[in-house]
């Protein structure tokens, strides 16, 4: 078992928040011990998925939803599996958006790295896109996509 600071500190987090996710009832069956709020192994790993749902951008109340079908049982077990297919595609688009993203921060490193070794644009101008050395064209391709 687990103070609130413990697990405060295990995940980096202020007390205030496992307070909170507590009164959203995010852990129906955590132990009290004189009031005291104690937390098990069920409640670490409720908390882990609890914390990969929100950074993959889902909402408390939507957690809460999730949490609730747990407690239901097995009945709920497409529900919750929908749920997690549903964030893993987000979680996809957006991965794909951010490696748009850093390709782009990598092209314009190679390119500044070259208008700085040519002392100008020019050069570089006439390349983009088809003279371009395949591995830049490749990001650069890449974060022109849409």
């Amino acid at each position: 078992m687990y103070s609130i600071g413990q697990v405060a500190e295990m995940f980096g987090m202020p007390i205030s928040t496992l307070r909170y996710y507590d009164k959203q009832g995010l852990f129906p069956n955590m132990e009290r011990v004189s009031g005291i709020r104690k937390f098990s192994e069920t409640e670490i790993e409720a908390l882990r998925v609890i914390e990969c749902l929100k950074k993959a951008g889902m909402e408390i109340r939507d957690i809460k939803q999730f949490m609730d079908w747990c407690k239901e049982g097995p009945a709920t077990y497409p529900q919750r599996k929908e749920l997690f297919e549903t964030q893993k595609a987000h979680m996809e688009e957006e991965i794909t958006r951010m490696n748009r993203t850093l390709d782009m921060l990598k092209f314009k490193c190679w390119y500044y790295e070259q208008a700085i070794r040519d002392g100008n644009e020019e050069k570089l101008a006439a390349m983009i896109p088809d003279e371009l050395p395949k591995d830049i064209r490749a990001i650069y391709d890449s974060s022109h996509e849409k």
